[in-house]
């Protein structure tokens, strides 16, 4: 992410700016047994887009982060839990990037998640 940064951010300074579209996760609040690793470098991935943001902005170059929960795909073909379609999270991220959001929700998993980071007892602390 950080490479990609680098090398495209003079390219969209150069045409006046543009937008990056960084794909993160719930997992960049919320970690479980299995995703510690996963988790952590979400997390990285969260405090980097917003670096970026911050650092880029000048230039008029909107980084937004795209959170979401699981997504309909091969990867989590045996996960018994709710998805959404990719082209579910393709829309919430075009939605988002028109808006210019700085961080997209594309699930309501997800939202309820953020939501729950600013009272007594946040969903990363609950027993599953």
């Amino acid at each position: 992410m950080l490479r990609m940064a680098q090398a495209f951010a003079p390219v969209l300074a150069a045409n006046g700016g543009g937008a990056m579209l960084n794909v993160l996760s719930i997992a960049s609040w919320l970690n479980r047994p299995l995703l510690g690793t996963y988790g952590a470098t979400k997390s990285a991935a969260r405090a980097l887009t917003n670096g970026l943001r911050h650092e880029l902005r000048a230039q008029g170059t909107q980084v937004t982060a795209l959170h979401m929960g699981f997504v309909d795909t091969d990867l989590t073909r045996g996960i018994d839990l709710p998805k959404s379609t990719p082209e579910a999270i393709v829309r919430e991220a075009y939605a988002g990037l028109e808006a210019g959001a700085g961080e997209v929700l594309a699930d309501a998993m997800t939202r309820g998640v953020k939501q729950s980071l600013s009272t007594a007892a946040p969903a990363y602390t609950a027993a599953e």
